[in-house]
Formats: C-alpha cells, structure tokens, sequence
C-alpha cells in the first residue's frame, strides 16, 4: 500500500517451482460485478509445495500456474481484478456522463458536463491526430527562441508554468515541524529514467537500459522534426546533463528519513545558494505568494542545478527542455508519439501492448476529476452499512493495537504512553471525503484534450499556492473514491481507506471474520503501523516532525528494523542477483509485519466477542487470516517490472509481502503445525520482534 499497504532461504524459491501459465484470468474476461470465486478457493492451491516452506506458493500456485498475464499489463493479481472491476462501474459513469453532454442532457460547468467533456475529449483520438503538435508548438517555439543563458534563466518559470520543464519543483505544503500551517518548499527533479540510481548501475540490464532511453529520447526528436543525426547528438547530450543531475540528487533511500530533507530557512539563503537563479522571479511567475521562508529538501541539488543552469551549454538546456515536454506530452499526442512513448515504458513493464483508450481515459478523468467521479462511484457501490462495518473493524484494530503497545516488553512507559496518545488521535476516513472537492474554477474545453491536462495543472497549482496563509485543512483526501489502495498521512496523523479498496475480496460483508481480517484487516492495521514504523515514528501526535522516543528505546527499536532489513535484503527476483532492497523497503515490511500482527489480535477478540465458529472449507480461522493474506496478494509479474519494483518501489514484490512477514510470526508457525528448520520460520536468533 502507499505509505499505506526476505531471503527466508534459497530452498523456498527452488522447492516450489511454478510452471508457465497458459490460461488467461476469468477476471480479465469479465466487465465487472461480484468476484466469481470466493477468496479461500482451493482451486488456487498448489498441495505439492507445503505450507511450511513456500506459503505464497502453496496458497496461490494452482492461481499462478493457469494464470496469463493480460497483454496490456506488467502483471496480475487481485489488485488488478478489483482495479478492472472498479473501472467498469467508473466506466459506465464516464460513458453516460459523455452521452450526457452530447444530447445537452448536461449544463455546462457543473460537475456533470465537465467529468463528461474531460473524458470525450480524451477519447477523441480523430481530433487528437488532426491537432498534430498543435497544442504544444507554442512551447516548442518559445524553447526555440532562448539564445543566452540569461534567456534560460528568464523563461524558466514561464516554461515550468507552461509544461512543468523546470528540472526542480516549489509547491506549498504544511511544515513538517509545524502540521498546522502550510509553508513553501522546493524539490529536486529533472530525470527522465525512473530514479538516480539507474543513470550509474553498471551491470549489462542497467546499460543496456540506459542505451534503450537515449535511443529512445532521440526517437521522439525525431518525430518533433529533428534530423536523425541531430536528434541522435541531442540524445546523448541530454543523457549527459540528466546525469550530472542525478549525480547532485539525492537517493530514494536517503529521502525516506523526514530528517533528511528538512532545511527551512529565509528565501534570502536560498537566493544565496543560487546566485543565477532568480528566486523571487520564479516563485512570482509560478503563481507563487510572497513568502518570507521556504524548505529546501535537497539543498546539495539546488547549488548544483544553479551551476548547471549557468555553464552548460544553451543548446544542451534546448535539447532538454525540448524531451521534456515531449516527454510529459507524449501519451497524449498523435499515435506516432504515444506509440514511442509506449515503447519505452514496455522496457520497464515488460506490458505487451497498449491499455485500451478508454481505461487510459477512465483513469486520467479519475486522476483530473476524481472525487466528482467519485460520488457516483459511491453511489453505487459502497452503501452505508459497508462503511459502518469497516468503521467498526478499524475501531477494534485500533483498540487492539493500543493494547500491543501498553505490553511492548521492549518500549519504556514514557514512550508508550506518547505512543498510545499517538494511537489515539489518529483521523479515521473511511470510503470518501465528508466534503467533496470544488472543480468550479476548473476549466475543460470541448475537443482539446492536451489543453484541459494543462488547465488541470493550472488549476491544481493556483490551489496549492493558495494554501499559504491559511489553515490546513484536514478534510482532504490524497486519493479518490474509486482508488484500490490506502494510505496513513504522518503530517495530518490519519488513515484512509478509500471505498475501491473496501471491497470483495479485501472487504466482504458476507464473509467470516477471518477472511476479512486476514485481508482488509491487515490493510488497515498496516496503515495504522506506519504511524510507528522507521518514518512514521519520528511524528508526534500533531503530525510535526519531532523526536518523542527515549534514547534508549530508540535504538531498541533500530536494532529490530536492522533484522528486518537484513531479512528483505537476502530475497532475490527474477534471478540471484536482483535483490530486495532491505532500506526502501523497511517500512512497507515493519507495517506490513505489525498489520499481520494487529490484525491477527483482532480477529481472535471478534471471534471471543461473535462466537468462534467451526472449520470453513475444512480450515480453522487463524488458518483462513493466513490464506487470505496470502491470497489477495496474489500476483503473476512480468520479469522487467520486478526489476523496475525493486528499484523504484518502497514495497517488497508480492511473494515477499506473503512468506517474508509471516516467517516471523509465532502465530502462522502454530496454525500451519510448522517446525523449527522449516523454511516459514525464522530463526529466534533472526526474527525481528516489534509488534
């Protein structure tokens, strides 16, 4: 999950070996509605892999053996299921909204007439060809006309307001020290490859990645008119400047202590840091109100793309700004561009061909207008005795999560006692917003699809600069309705879990307590987790960044996050030198850890409180939490993907998030009969205890 939802020993991956699927999903095949198949469905099993030693293969190898992943996907799974079905009921939203403004059913500027004229243009692909380059030829032209690097520098912010092509970001967002009010900040950015890290890898893969994206960046040069050998001299120039700024940024490692990049200080320091840069011409340009301070997060970036700026050649900076634009416009291009850029993300996904236009258009009017679509989403999807039943499951994970802390052997009472107060003001949102977001200012024009994407970035960076000044508010949501995910916010304290994701199979008000404290209930405890994970900890109850442990406490808790990162680091994919990596992963696997563990709690005091019923499906309760953990993490993927994952994703490839957890849990070691020895069960010496 987001900020949400190791080797247990090369006996697991060779003991259970899962042969090539050749059946295509029956959740691909359909356009949506109830699942099928109940969660704990035999028919996924593979018996010949015990319980003991591959979990994740035992519970879904059958699944995995018939199980082809869909053509236009980097892989399969649960997710995607509900994902697909979610977007069928968006779909039909998006479709009738659509119809709707077509008849002049719809009046124009309301909700209605904009989530259907936003996703009709998108779907217009005839007019999309005709307009060719149109929509951005202004850019390009205005690109064109730098001649001096003070050209550069002046029309960097009408570049950045135009197309986002600053190699940098200022936005405004509530001080980590100071939740309560919303200051400005800055950020690098600037790369084109998924991360830092892939600009210096020299292993063949990496290099062999690295050519494919400069081929590909002079590819789109190309199509936006640059002679073959000048796109292809371009290209490498651009590799050139996107490495010396990787060089000066910082890791994503690095970026997960809060600590790190934390350094407000007067706009005067940064001015002074970046003499070439005019800062207050900038932030004026951008939308920006006057602000007396600002938090640099990577302060070590900004000196060096002030020097970037200023002694690179013009015409280097042309080149870039020129496959930026390209780049952030390319999917919404004519064919010939969105087919390149397609391309190239197929090295990093290894996705065989394109989504079809119409859930690319479902989920860009989902990101654009989302909590508009949202509300008919609810409608007809999540009533409130659902949300009242997943109210109720979070109270009872909290309760018992409060209880875990108060008999922590390991924590002292002063640490605890801040860490319950902690517990205790966390925000709960459940499903959707209380109140829904204004797209009143929003502008969507009909038939010009490139146009309405950048009024959207207008519009949601004249709203963010609007915040300074004022209280934050509390009540929004960073994801929407239809969103299968979840998420815990340590500067607003609170957990979210957004009506997509309370859902069969994660969330069924028809199925026992097991199956969905095994699944939904250990989503939530997941999230509830992270407020005391590796990051989450280093926030108080107010959501500001400040140090409440005791010292020695502390280092208590390191020293067990020190044996989770060990564990993680020891798990390969796809073969034995693509690791897991054990520190950007840590807090997805010390919540994922604590949320088997909150859950697990909670389910048995359901089962005090409702009656604890007999075998289901000939397995016992604490058996069934286990396979429904295991089973919704179900998931086929693709070879380039998990290597794109484990490069790039703070959480750990799915067969990790099942056997990598509950190989430290006494609890699956009891229902599963397992021993010591057992491939499923870690050492004592090597079992992190946090939870």
């Amino acid at each position: 999950m987001t900020r949400s939802f190791s080797r247990l020993s090369s006996a697991i991956a060779a003991a259970c070996v899962i042969a090539a699927a050749t059946a295509s999903p029956a959740a691909a095949q359909q356009s949506g509605g109830t699942p099928s198949a109940p969660v704990i469905d035999r028919a996924n099993f593979d018996t010949t892999c015990a319980a003991c030693t591959d979990f994740f293969t035992y519970a879904n190898g059958g699944w995995l053996k018939r199980t082809t992943i869909p053509a236009a996907y980097s892989g399969w799974g649960t997710f995607n299921e509900l994902s697909d079905r979610n977007e069928a009921v968006v779909h039909e939203i998006l479709e009738a909204a659509a119809a709707d403004v077509q008849a002049k059913r719809a009046r124009p500027g309301t909700n209605d007439w904009k989530v259907g004229t936003f996703y009709a243009s998108c779907m217009d692909t005839a007019r999309i060809e005709a307009l060719g380059t149109a929509p951005i030829d202004p850019v390009l032209r205005e690109i064109a006309s730098i001649r001096t690097t003070k050209d550069l520098l002046s029309k960097l912010g009408r570049l950045e307001v135009e197309s986002g092509l600053a190699p940098f970001g200022f936005f405004a967002r509530p001080d980590p020290k100071s939740s309560s009010v919303v200051i400005a900040n800055a950020g690098q950015g600037g790369l084109g490859l998924p991360e830092r890290e892939y600009y210096f890898r020299t292993d063949p893969k990496s290099v062999a990645l690295r050519e494919a994206y400069v081929a590909h960046v002079g590819a789109m040069l190309h199509l936006a008119g640059e002679s073959a050998d000048e796109s292809a001299a371009d290209a490498r120039k651009i590799m050139a400047l996107e490495t010396a700024l990787a060089s000066a940024s910082m890791s994503r490692v690095a970026m997960r202590d809060p600590t790190a990049t934390y350094h407000k200080m007067p706009i005067s320091e940064l001015q002074a840091m970046t003499p070439d840069i005019d800062i207050a011409a900038f932030l004026h340009t951008i939308g920006a109100p006057a602000v007396r301070e600002i938090n640099v997060a990577q302060p070590g970036f900004f000196k060096a793309v002030d020097s970037l700026l200023a002694n690179e050649p013009v015409d280097t900076w042309k080149a870039y700004l020129r496959w930026h634009l390209l780049a952030s416009t390319g999917s919404s291009l004519p064919s010939a561009f969105a087919n390149e850029s397609f391309k190239w993300t197929q090295h990093l996904t290894g996705a065989k061909e394109q989504l079809p236009r119409w859930k690319r258009c479902a989920q860009t009017t989902n990101r654009v207008l989302g909590e508009a679509v949202g509300q008919a989403y609810v409608k007809r999807t999540f009533t409130p005795e659902a949300k009242a039943r997943a109210l109720a499951m979070v109270d009872n994970l909290r309760a018992t999560l409060r209880e875990d802390i108060s008999q922590l052997a390991w924590m002292g009472d002063s640490t605890k006692q801040r860490a319950i107060a902690k517990l205790d003001a966390f925000t709960r949102k459940i499903g959707y917003p209380d109140k829904w977001k204004d797209y009143s200012a929003l502008r969507v024009e009909p038939g010009q699809y490139l146009a309405n994407l950048r009024h959207a970035a207008d519009w949601r960076r004249a709203d963010n600069w609007s915040r300074i000044g004022k209280p934050v508010d509390r009540t929004e949501w960073a994801m929407t309705p239809p969103t299968v995910n979840a998420y815990y916010n340590p500067s607003m304290n609170e957990i979210v879990f957004p009506a997509g994701i309370l859902q069969p199979p994660f969330f069924d008000p028809n199925a026992d307590d097991a199956v969905n404290y095994g699944a939904m209930g250990a989503v939530i405890g997941h999230e509830m987790t992270h407020g005391f994970d590796d990051e989450g900890r280093k926030f108080d109850a107010q959501g500001n960044l400040r140090d409440w442990w005791t010292e020695a406490d502390a280092k208590a808790f390191e020293a067990q996050a020190q044996l989770v990162v060990n564990q993680f680091n020891g798990y390969t994919v796809v073969d034995s030198t693509t690791h897991v990596n054990g520190k950007l992963t840590l807090g997805e696997n010390i919540a994922d850890l604590g949320g088997l563990k909150i859950a697990y709690l909670a389910m048995e005091k359901a089962l005090k409180e409702h009656g604890r019923p007999g075998l289901i499906d000939g397995f016992t309760p604490e058996q069934r939490f286990f396979l429904s953990w295991a089973q919704v993490w179900r998931r086929a993927v693709r070879p380039e993907m998990l290597r794109t994952q484990v490069n790039t994703d703070p959480h750990s490839p799915a067969q990790w998030r099942v056997n990598g957890p509950l190989s430290n849990m006494p609890e699956f070691k009891a229902a599963w009969g397992c021993k010591d020895g057992d491939a499923m069960v870690r050492p004592d010496s090597l079992r992190a205890r946090i939870w």
